[in-house]
């Protein structure tokens, strides 16, 4: 297969693609893999299966072909297909919950930003880094590369990594319990999607609802949190993507939860974990057992309970979430709290505040924990956090944690 023609099956499999026919495009790029004798566009193409494979979220077949891509990349010997294949394979493992390893791969890009590329890939670099350090719960680290990838997207009028970049934002206070922020990121790339997303996939608008039903959610907003998630999952199906279907699922299975419609919520989970798996989302499945062991907390069914924790203990121990961990600490004293059981108790509350110190969770003014309610929170130009009213409250210009000055500008 000659040049032009791979072009041509290239792009035969995109609009197919583009048309949610998505195996009968998975059909053509596979047979321009076993044909075409044409190194870059046999790294196109690549690209595109690592891309549907994500998409489906089947995450280990994403991850071979992206390790086939680097392969490629260094046969041509050209640093920007380099970086962008060592992009795939960090994305790769973020999906696959292997954070330290997507941190590892964006360090290798960070080396390359250097190349032509760099200057479009950076800001996609810096937002799966901040993604995998959100998943092992540094957020100073986290919002730190959040807020290095929105200065990419605005220096290069990148809507659609600012979309993406509020979405994680969205999710990053949501866990640190800043309700407002939470909301306030995922309507921000909402208006995005709107003002700028007339020629984008359709998945843009569903993430952005899907973030948004989840912060109504927390806010105590139901109706709001069911209509959001309800437009989600409606893209999600008829886009055939998987894992949002799975989160909406688990979102769902949380409404219910609040509503204290556990008949409702039980067969939800189900169905959230049942995805998890099937796509080998752990952090997802860890999430699923917390809401899980919370429904059998409600019902008095605390041995129950805390099968469902232990099982989640386990996942977020193999990932390295530390605040699912705290959480689970938090559940299981309450468990034995409720038991009398004052050795098991004990053992709990220890690693309790050992998360609190590892996930640096404390306002370094007043000494509280951050993410223990909904409070509102402001960051430093170094990226720590702190209750605003304490930061309002003591007028402190420098970070009391390491002593850098000023107060960053307002968007957090």
């Amino acid at each position: 297969m000659g040049q032009d023609q791979t072009k041509q099956q290239i792009e035969k499999g995109l609009q197919l693609y583009q048309s949610n026919q998505t195996e009968k495009a998975l059909h053509v790029w596979m047979k321009v893999l076993e044909k075409s004798a044409d190194l870059v566009g046999r790294f196109r193409v690549l690209g595109c299966l690592v891309t549907a494979h994500s998409e489906m979220g089947r995450y280990k077949e994403m991850l071979k072909f992206a390790v086939v891509q680097i392969d490629t990349a260094r046969e041509l010997e050209d640093a920007d297909l380099l970086l962008e294949s060592y992009l795939n394979l960090a994305r790769s493992n973020e999906k696959l919950c292997e954070f330290h390893k997507t941190v590892s791969y964006c360090k290798t890009c960070l080396a390359c930003l250097g190349t032509r590329a760099g200057a479009q890939l950076g800001g996609q670099v810096s937002l799966s880094m901040g993604n995998a350090f959100l998943g092992l719960s540094l957020f100073q680290k986290a919002l730190e590369s959040f807020e290095k990838a929105l200065r990419y997207a605005h220096n290069n009028d990148d809507a659609m990594l600012e979309c993406r970049v509020c979405c994680s934002l969205g999710s990053f206070y949501a866990q640190v319990k800043d309700y407002e922020k939470a909301l306030f990121f995922p309507c921000k790339a909402a208006e995005l999607v709107n003002d700028y997303g007339k020629g984008w996939s359709l998945k843009y608008r569903a993430m952005s609802q899907y973030h948004m039903a989840v912060a109504y959610r927390l806010l105590g907003h139901l109706g709001s949190a069911m209509e959001c998630c309800e437009e989600s999952m409606k893209i999600a199906l008829q886009h055939g993507d998987r894992p949002l279907q799975a989160l909406c699922l688990l979102c769902f299975a949380d409404i219910h939860r609040s509503r204290g419609d556990l008949e409702t919520a039980f067969p939800r989970y189900d169905s959230a974990m049942s995805i998890m798996t099937e796509i080998g989302n752990r952090l997802g499945q860890v999430q699923v057992l917390l809401g899980v062991a919370k429904c059998w907390i409600a019902r008095k069914a605390l041995d129950k309970a805390l099968d469902a924790i232990e099982k989640a203990q386990d996942l977020a121990e193999e990932v390295g979430n530390k605040l699912s961990q705290l959480k689970l600490h938090c559940l299981s004293e309450s468990i034995y709290r409720s038991k009398g059981l004052q050795r098991e108790l004990r053992a709990h509350v220890v690693r309790f505040h050992e998360c609190v110190e590892e996930t640096e969770l404390y306002c370094g003014l007043c000494g509280e924990s951050i993410g223990e309610r909904n409070s509102r929170l402001q960051a430093l130009p170094c990226s720590h956090i702190f209750h605003l009213r304490c930061l309002q409250n003591n007028g402190t210009r420098s970070c009391p944690n390491c002593r850098r000055s000023s107060v960053k500008p307002g968007f957090v």
